[in-house]
């Protein structure tokens, strides 16, 4: 059709296209719940559009009912993404997980800013098990599923850095007010900047309905101006201190800025971020080590030269930085985890040559246990060629051989030697790493 004589219709359903994939972007990034300010809108705007779409007159002509067809669907896979999202199951976990958090802040934090004795080491231990349970939320590549696992665990480290801080910042404060009169004034701001920091855990969590990160942004500013406007008469130890209580208040309104430092596509998506380029590297070489290993006609003559060159690998993986993110710790440490899976698999493969090379007189109990490891180093060859996951066969296969092997090790009697009960409880161990390292492969994890 001549874009000059277009129908009408046509122009319209066009305009609307073009305004409904405007909003397709904040749509797959929609990383709220479906009580969201945020969801509300976006579902408005595009039951507004089909609307819009549905009111076109198509004056029964076949071209104009199938754009107005195309233009009603593209809307409605957008409406469905919105609310895929907002209720997928691991969202909902994500949720979960955070009000348990919640909890937790309102029962140990709340009351320790309100006067209350100390921070409990059930709190740390608590919130250090929700930060990991959120670090293995499974995302699947899903923008809005990183994004959301993103902002909470942004959020609960930042209460645990400030918790931290606090406990460690304590005693060295505040000075005596006999040393200047200006230290009375810090010490009162001091003070404002203790309550502040139960406010900005309270205010980070939801748990706090009475404040708002603009309003505090706006009194710790002012506290700032007031103590840059105090005169400390060249004393260094007061502007030292001063200095301290300033890095404070600075240290609190960066963590009032987190929503918008989580919105920014290099937080929440970590496939950029260079700690883990440094880790994907490390992997990359694992994984040519790994298959030139298993292709190998003859393993003996590399074995010395692989296990060199993969405990440099260790040692790479060991300057990597965290960066205080538990996704970066947990990509670092399944990294670790693979490369000493393959240097344990080297080391086994190079203990059974030997043997083989220099047989000696054994006890039946301690050949047995040889034999295991034996079986052992072959499933193990076969779990670290393994890529598929928890429901596929070959997992299922691998998993009970490896039940074998420990109920054979568990049938061994030592008959009271120490040499074989050691052999026998690091075969053991042997057998329960590669489970763990099978159940790590097949669960789907990704940063």
């Amino acid at each position: 059709m001549d874009m000059g004589n277009q129908h009408p219709s046509i122009s319209r359903l066009q305009e609307i296209q073009r305004e409904v994939k405007s909003i397709e972007p904040q749509v797959v990034g929609f990383s709220g719940l479906s009580d969201d300010k945020n969801y509300k809108k976006l579902e408005r705007i595009l039951t507004k559009q089909l609307f819009e779409i549905d009111s076109v007159d198509t004056e029964g002509k076949g071209d104009i009912q199938q754009a107005r067809k195309r233009a009603a669907q593209e809307t409605e896979r957008l409406l469905k993404e919105l609310e895929q999202n907002a209720n997928h199951p691991h969202r909902i976990e994500i949720q979960n997980i955070f009000k348990e958090a919640q909890a937790l802040v309102r029962e140990k934090i709340v009351p320790f800013y309100s006067g209350g004795n100390c921070v409990t080491d059930e709190f740390e231990e608590g919130i250090q098990d929700i930060i990991l349970r959120l670090t293995h939320v499974k995302t699947g590549g899903k923008i809005s599923l990183r994004k959301a696992r993103y902002h909470t665990l942004t959020k609960i480290c930042a209460v645990q850095e400030i918790i931290e801080d606090c406990v460690k910042k304590q005693p060295s404060l505040p000075l005596s007010e006999d040393v200047h009169p200006s230290v009375a004034k810090i010490n009162s701001v001091m003070c404002d900047v203790n309550k502040a920091r139960g406010t900005v855990i309270a205010l980070l969590m939801g748990v706090d309905s009475t404040e708002t990160c603009r309003h505090l942004s706006c009194v710790l500013s002012g506290l700032i101006a007031d103590l840059d406007a105090l005169d400390v008469c060249g004393r260094t130890e007061i502007r030292n201190y001063r200095r301290e209580v300033v890095e404070d208040i600075n240290k609190l309104l960066k963590y009032l800025d987190l929503e918008e430092e989580a919105d920014s596509a290099h937080a929440f998506d970590l496939g950029q971020n260079h700690s883990i380029l440094k880790i994907e590297k490390v992997l990359k070489r694992m994984r040519e080590i790994k298959s030139e290993l298993l292709q190998a006609q003859s393993p003996p003559e590399l074995y010395l030269s692989l296990q060199t060159e993969l405990q440099g690998l260790i040692g790479q993986l060991d300057e990597v930085s965290v960066e205080k993110n538990p996704c970066i710790r947990e990509a670092r440490r399944r990294a670790v985890i693979e490369v000493q899976t393959l240097i344990t698999y080297l080391d086994l493969k190079e203990a059974l040559e030997k043997r083989k090379l220099h047989p000696c007189e054994e006890n039946p109990p301690h050949k047995a246990v040889w034999g295991v490891l034996g079986n052992l180093s072959e499933i193990q060859g076969e779990v670290l060629s393994f890529g598929g996951n928890r429901s596929d066969k070959n997992y299922i296969r691998l998993e009970e051989l490896l039940t074998k092997q420990l109920l054979a090790l568990d049938a061994v009697d030592p008959q009271g030697e120490e040499e074989c009960k050691a052999a026998r409880k690091q075969a053991v161990k042997l057998a329960q790493n590669i489970l763990s390292y099978l159940d790590l492969k097949s669960d789907e994890w990704e940063y």
